[in-house]
């Protein structure tokens, strides 16, 4: 089975995605309300008792808002790093059922093997993931999908998983004129987006892909737009003649900045 993968919102206003293999159902991140993800999954017929478990990079707001709500249903575990999962208790009342791992150490679960990379931002140990399953045979191919957001720039360990990834979901979050151009951020906002702990631009995402060698991608989304600083079309027209010389086909896919 190569797997159903869905991103239910991506943007500064909440980031999650379901993907389902043929053994699991997880969520990428839960950066939408509990009750707001709960309505999201059904619209695509997945129920909360459902999901195997829940993966969340790091402990900001867009990235695990329905933490405290989906943690009420006791049987799905919450997969972070210590200090993601320390940073996230201390706010809630419910105790969680964390499944701690550490960052860089690839672990099982079900049948998908799971790398947490470390990333450069501004939070307690934000990570992106590699997700591989299947057995790589005519029957279940093998597939690895890749979910890179919230990074000021691309370190070396970053480049092995964009290379390793077929289906890659990688953030596109600001055009650098618009945001210099913002009049709601202040300079000291602005410094923060733009430093090498914040995010990445769209040039610096094309860098980024350009400088990898040998890539596999079948699927490239451009993910956490920025709804301000960046617009669909912009990063349609940055991205899409490259995606057009890749040597292989590769889909292309702009996320729309999800409303808060």
């Amino acid at each position: 089975m190569e797997g159903r993968f869905h991103i239910l919102g991506s943007s500064s206003a909440g980031n999650c995605a379901l993907l389902e293999t043929e053994e699991s159902r997880i969520l990428i991140d839960a950066g939408f309300s509990g009750r707001r993800t709960v309505s999201m999954l059904r619209e695509i017929g997945v129920e909360p008792e459902d999901l195997d478990g829940v993966f969340i990079t790091h402990e900001h707001n867009d990235h695990s808002a329905g933490v405290r709500g989906l943690s009420r249903f006791q049987e799905i575990p919450f997969f972070a790093n210590r200090d993601t999962a320390e940073g996230l208790q201390g706010k809630l009342q419910r105790k969680v059922s964390w499944k701690v791992f550490e960052t860089g150490q690839p672990f099982v679960f079900r049948d998908l093997e799971i790398r947490p990379v470390g990333i450069p931002h501004d939070a307690y140990d934000p990570v992106c993931f590699l997700f591989s399953w299947g057995r790589d045979d005519l029957f279940s191919p093998r597939r690895n999908l890749a979910w890179v957001n919230d990074l000021g720039h691309v370190p070396p360990a970053v480049y092995s998983v964009l290379a390793e990834a077929d289906t890659l979901v990688i953030e596109a979050n600001y055009d650098e004129d618009m945001l210099e151009n913002d009049m709601k951020r202040p300079y000291s906002l602005k410094q923060r987006i733009r430093s090498r702990h914040g995010h990445l631009s769209n040039r610096a995402t094309l860098q980024a892909l350009r400088a990898v060698e040998k890539p596999r991608w079948k699927q490239l989304f451009f993910s956490h737009l920025s709804r301000d600083c960046n617009a669909v079309n912009l990063v349609e027209d940055t991205f899409g003649p490259f995606c057009e010389s890749c040597p292989s086909a590769v889909q292309m896919t702009v996320v729309p900045p999800h409303p808060a």
